[in-house]
């Protein structure tokens, strides 16, 4: 059976413009709550509190937040490292 490459196109072209719509909406925030993380991380750090358990979930999060941010996954990186941030917080204030 011989399919020519118009046929072939055409029923590719859905393919490939699926891949065109990936979300990037997050990628901006993403970046940047990732590296106000790692900024509050180092202050939570020099402020002493780099002991609490907070702290070690603030920084597993960054990590994987960093991650997501690596593989395109801008909307979870950002859920994350927003998490972290929280927990960040939470280091801070001795929970």
């Amino acid at each position: 059976m011989k399919i020519s490459y118009k046929v072939l196109f055409w029923l590719a072209l859905p393919l490939l413009t699926a891949c065109a719509g990936t979300p990037t909406d997050y990628r901006v925030s993403c970046s940047n709550e990732v590296d106000a993380a790692w900024k509050e991380l180092d202050l939570a750090k020099a402020e002493g509190f780099a002991g609490t358990v907070s702290y070690g979930k603030a920084f597993s999060l960054i990590s994987i937040a960093k991650g997501m941010q690596t593989v395109e996954n801008f909307d979870g990186c950002y859920e994350k490292a927003k998490s972290a941030r929280f927990y960040i917080a939470e280091s801070r204030e001795g929970r």
